[in-house]
């Protein structure tokens, strides 16, 4: 209790060299209802704190005599502040002997609260304890609350930059987890009943909760979040929240943050457990809902994405031959792979093409500039214009002209890149016109491997495209035609990527799905892009 005779729960360390001193002083403090810890030297005093750090209690305030055997009390103060873990703690220094103005100046400037002159009136020891404790505490409740907002701030940033729902979700979650300090999880439901789900990384107890939980919350948030506008706070009771999101094969209930979005299709929803860690207070709780409305502005145009990235596909995977769908192609063997990218990345306009022709087989890899559902459909026009040219023309520098020309005409703002080929069976003989892209590769059953030297300008920018360039394949060659996507590396010049590949494929084993399989178990893996490869040899 204080000299008022209330209970204080204050710890007050007594630094002082006078044995007679320390015992009046922590006698009227213990009176006074403070707990009391002394030391008689700086030294000792540092060694004090140093214990009580790592037992995480140290002392609410220092009363520090001015005058100590190895070290003056604004030496000491100043000690106290140069430490990090300690730099918080209130010093009030005094002294019972009289001191100049500017003395007092000095144990102010090194970092102390006040400045008593012992002995003193117990009312008023009391009272500059009081305020010192009282002022120290409300810096650290205002250093915790700027800590808080900059801890939300990085994580709105982390979470504007999510390139896919599941990117969100990671990003909202280990801010969430920083936010209150402990576990959570982030759920992101889309519209199509899709759960995105993130536990915190961090907190190595967390479990995988299986399917059938994941179908649980889904039909819960669901429920939830009906007719609901903006945030809100709920707690959900263990029996209705799966166990093992929070703590393996545990159940706990689940403080929620949740927020419906587009127009109540789809929702975000922000957990913490209610039990077995510190309660989350009213004003982190209000920064969680913030986190969430952060989350749900930066989930709308994912989501949206996810559903033009499915029309993409769609339309990619229907207009693509399927491997074993190729048109029969007599006395050529062709072999095609494609492989589209992660579900993080946008979706491209690689395709390719084997047709059959008056003069032999024609051939086609391409790449359309840019990532978008308007890149996936000017991939399917140029694919049907190669098809349609091809019926009366098979020139393969002829063919890429009139592609050039359709695509100013209609898509002036788009670019593509393609490689074509006319293969006649018979004889081998092999014309290449290439608009911007990489030239084929020619492996000859040496084990050598040469890109063909052909080279021209892109599709759409109107410069005229160079004769095909002529070559005769030999029974035992492969003719490999890749998109840039399966090389191209951030960070890495293309001519390295190309190099190699030509060195990969060179030491393929025979075959052409050997040589395809092994082109993309070496270069094919978690790529930015989507991959296309088409192989060719004489039948």
């Amino acid at each position: 209790m204080d000299v008022n005779g209330k209970r204080t729960d204050t710890t007050v360390l007594v630094v002082d060299d006078v044995a007679a001193s320390r015992y009046a002083i922590g006698a009227m403090l213990r009176r006074a209802g403070y707990q009391v810890v002394v030391a008689g030297t700086g030294h000792d005093a540092l060694v004090e704190l140093d214990v009580r750090l790592r037992k995480g209690t140290l002392p609410d305030v220092a009363l520090i005599d001015v005058h100590l055997p190895d070290m003056s009390g604004f030496e000491l103060c100043r000690r106290l502040k140069a430490r990090p873990h300690m730099a918080g703690l209130p010093v009030v220094h005094f002294s019972a002997a009289a001191v100049a103005p500017g003395d007092r100046s000095e144990g102010l400037d090194a970092g102390g609260e006040a400045y008593l002159t012992v002995p003193a009136e117990p009312e008023e020891i009391d009272a500059v304890i009081r305020a010192a404790v009282r002022a120290a505490r409300l810096r650290a409740d205002d250093q915790a609350v700027a800590r808080r907002l900059t801890q939300v701030s990085e994580t709105i940033v982390e979470i504007q930059t999510a390139r896919s729902p599941q990117e969100l979700a990671d990003a909202a979650v280990e801010g969430t987890a920083r936010l209150t300090g402990g576990p959570a999880a982030v759920f992101v439901l889309g519209p199509d009943d899709r759960l995105y789900r993130a536990t915190s990384r961090d907190r190595t107890s967390l479990a995988m909760p299986d399917e059938g939980a994941h179908r649980t919350v889904a039909g819960l948030l669901r429920r939830l979040t009906r007719g609901q506008a903006g945030v809100r706070i709920t707690t959900v009771p263990a029996p209705l929240w799966p166990a093992g999101f929070f703590r393996p094969e545990v159940q706990h209930d689940a403080r929620m943050a949740l927020i419906p979005i587009q127009d109540g299709r789809a929702a975000v929803c922000l957990a913490t457990p209610t039990r077995g860690v510190r309660r989350v207070n009213p004003e982190g709780e209000a920064l969680v809902a913030r986190l969430a409305e952060a989350t749900a502005l930066a989930a709308e145009p994912l989501l949206m994405y996810q559903v033009e990235r499915h029309v993409a596909l769609t339309l990619q995977h229907s207009f693509l031959p399927q491997p074993h769908r190729l048109p029969e192609l007599p006395g050529l063997d062709v072999v095609v792979r494609y492989v589209p990218a992660s579900e993080e990345t946008e979706i491209g306009g690689d395709f390719y093409a084997a047709l059959r022709t008056d003069e032999g087989v024609l051939a086609a890899v391409g790449d359309v500039v840019g990532h978008s559902l308007e890149a996936a459909t000017v991939m399917v026009e140029i694919r049907h214009a190669l098809r349609a040219y091809c019926v009366d023309e098979s020139d393969p520098a002829v063919l890429a002209e009139r592609l050039d020309r359709m695509l100013r005409r209609y898509h002036p703002d788009v670019t593509a890149t393609v490689c074509l080929t006319l293969t006649d069976p018979a004889t081998g003989r092999t014309r290449i016109a290439n608009a911007g892209h990489i030239p084929p590769l020619i492996i000859r059953d040496t084990g050598s491997a040469d890109y063909a030297k052909a080279a021209g300008p892109l599709l759409g920018v109107g410069l005229p495209h160079p004769p095909p360039t002529e070559l005769f394949l030999e029974p035992t060659d492969r003719l490999l035609m890749v998109t840039d996507g399966l090389i191209e590396t951030r960070g890495t010049d293309l001519s390295v990527s190309m190099e190699q590949l030509r060195a990969a494929a060179a030491g393929a084993l025979p075959g052409l799905d050997a040589l395809c399989d092994t082109l993309l178990e070496h270069f094919g893996r978690d790529r930015e892009d989507d991959i296309a490869l088409l192989a060719l040899r004489l039948g």
